[in-house]
C-alpha cells in the first residue's frame, strides 16, 4: 500500500491534507502488524463472554464470585479508559515501538496467566494487568499509524483499523465459544499470539520519526505543556460519541427480550446484521473526500435517527432497521472522531493525545450500559431510554453545525490573501 509524506503544519497547528507518495518498503506488512496488533484489545473483551457460565459454576463456592467471575470480562477495558492517558506520556518519552514490542510480550503472559492460576481473586488481578498491555498496545498501533501516514492514507487506516476491531470481535466471539467447548480454561491460550507478534514488530516495524520541519524542529525543543485545549472538546464529543456506538451491540438483545424474542440465533442474526453495517460505514468513510469533523452534523443525526426508530419500534423488523441505520452512522463516527483528533497531533504530543482520546472512547464504551440504566430507571423502560438517548444525538448533530461553521469561517479568514 502506497505511503505519504507528513503535510506541511499550519499555524494553527492542525495537519493539513497531503497527496504526495513518498517510496515506502514493506508497507503491507506494517500495515498487517498494526491492525493485529489492535485487534488484541477486542481479544480480551470479547473472547470470554461464552465461557463465563463455566467459569461461574467452577469458581459457585468462592464468595463474591457471583461479582468477580463477570470482572474477569470488563475489568480489562476499565484499565484500559484510566491507564491510555499514561500509556500516551510513557510513549512520547520512551518510543512507539519499543512499548508496543515490550506490552506484546506482556499481554501473553498477562492473559495466559488463567491457565495456571487457581485464584479467582488471582485471576481478576491478571486481568487488571492484561488492561495495562492492553492500553499500551492500543494508544501506540494508533499513534503510529498516525506517524507513518497522512492525508487520505491515514483516514484509510484508521477507517480499517474499525473494520479490523469489528470484523474481529464476531470472529473471536464464534472461536471463544468453540475453545470453551472444551473447557473454560482453553480460551486463554489464545492470548498467546502476542508472543508471535512481538518479534515481528521488532524486526518489520520501522522507527517513526517526525515527518515535517515543523515536527522535527518540536521533537527536539525543550518539552512544552500539552495542548489541552485543542482535543479537550474533541475528548468530551468521544465520550458521547462512544455511548451511541456501543448502545447496539450492548442493548439490542434486552430490546428483543422486551419484543418477546426469545430466540439466540435470531438475536445473533440482528447482531450479525449490525456488525456489517458497521463495517460498510467504515468501508464508505474510506472512499469520501474531504475534513471528515464536517460530517460530523450528519453522522450524529443519522445515529440518533436510527436510535429514535429503535425506540418505537413495536415488532422486530423495525428494530432491525433502527440498528441498520444507527450502525452505518457508527461505522462513519468512530473513524471520524479519531482522524480529527489526530489532526490536531504534532508528532511530539501524538503519544499523549492518542492515549486521551483512546481513554475517552473506552470510557464511553464503560459507562455506555450504566448511562442507560439510569436513564431507564426515570423512564420505567429501555426503549424509551435508547429513544431519548437518539433525541440526544440529535440536539448534538444540532449544536455541532454553528460551531463547525464557525472553524471554517475562521480558517477562511485566516488565510492570507495573494
Amino acid at each position: 500500500m502506497p505511503g505519504f509524506a507528513s503535510p506541511p503544519m499550519p499555524a494553527d497547528g492542525t495537519a493539513a491534507q497531503s497527496t504526495e507518495p513518498v517510496p515506502e518498503a514493506g508497507g503491507r506488512l506494517r500495515v498487517v502488524l498494526l491492525m493485529a496488533g489492535s485487534c488484541l484489545p477486542i481479544l480480551g473483551a470479547v473472547l470470554l463472554a461464552p465461557v463465563l457460565p463455566k467459569m461461574q459454576e467452577h469458581f459457585a463456592a468462592v464468595p463474591g464470585a457471583r461479582a468477580l467471575v463477570p470482572m474477569v470480562l470488563t475489568i480489562p477495558a476499565l484499565a484500559l479508559a484510566l491507564l491510555a492517558p499514561i500509556a500516551g506520556v510513557v510513549i512520547d518519552r520512551l518510543g512507539r515501538k519499543r512499548l508496543l514490542i515490550m506490552a506484546s510480550v506482556l499481554y501473553a503472559l498477562f492473559g495466559t496467566a488463567p491457565l495456571w492460576l487457581d485464584s479467582l481473586g488471582a485471576i481478576v488481578v491478571s486481568r487488571a494487568l492484561l488492561g495495562v498491555a492492553e492500553a499500551s498496545i492500543m494508544t501506540s498501533c494508533t499513534t503510529l499509524i498516525g506517524d507513518y501516514y497522512t492525508g487520505r492514507v491515514r483516514d484509510r487506516y484508521l477507517a480499517l483499523q474499525t473494520v479490523c476491531a469489528t470484523a474481529s470481535a464476531t470472529a473471536f466471539f464464534i472461536l471463544g465459544g468453540a475453545l470453551g467447548s472444551s473447557g473454560w480454561r482453553t480460551p486463554f491460550w489464545l492470548y498467546a499470539v502476542g508472543l508471535l507478534l512481538a518479534p515481528a514488530m521488532a524486526t518489520f516495524l520501522p522507527r517513526p520519526t517526525p515527518g515535517t520541519t515543523t515536527e522535527k524542529a518540536s521533537s527536539v525543543e525543550p518539552r512544552r505543556p500539552f495542548p489541552v485545549r485543542r482535543l479537550a472538546g474533541i475528548c468530551v464529543l468521544s465520550v458521547f460519541g462512544a455511548v451511541v456506538f456501543y448502545t447496539v451491540p450492548v442493548e439490542t438483545a434486552y430490546l428483543l427480550d422486551d419484543l418477546g424474542v426469545k430466540s439466540s440465533g435470531l438475536i445473533g442474526m440482528v447482531t450479525a446484521i449490525a456488525s456489517a453495517a458497521t463495517v460498510t460505514g467504515c468501508v464508505m468513510f474510506a472512499s469520501l473526500t474531504g475534513l471528515p469533523e464536517r460530517r460530523l452534523p450528519a453522522i450524529f443525526a443519522l445515529c440518533g435517527a436510527g436510535l429514535v426508530l429503535m425506540g418505537l419500534a413495536q415488532n422486530i423488523a423495525v428494530l432491525i432497521i433502527g440498528a441498520f441505520l444507527n450502525c452505518i452512522g457508527t461505522g462513519f463516527l468512530l473513524p471520524s472522531l479519531l482522524t480529527w483528533a489526530m489532526s490536531k497531533l504534532e508528532y511530539a504530543d501524538r503519544g499523549r493525545g492518542t492515549g486521551l482520546w483512546t481513554a475517552s472512547f473506552f470510557f464511553g464504551q464503560f459507562i455506555c450500559p450504566l448511562a442507560l440504566i439510569a436513564v431507564e430507571s426515570t423512564t420505567g423502560n429501555l426503549a424509551a431510554a435508547v429513544g431519548l438517548l437518539g433525541l440526544a444525538s440529535a440536539l448534538v448533530a444540532a449544536g455541532l453545525l454553528p460551531v463547525l461553521l464557525l472553524r471554517r469561517t475562521t480558517s477562511a479568514r485566516e488565510i492570507p490573501q495573494a
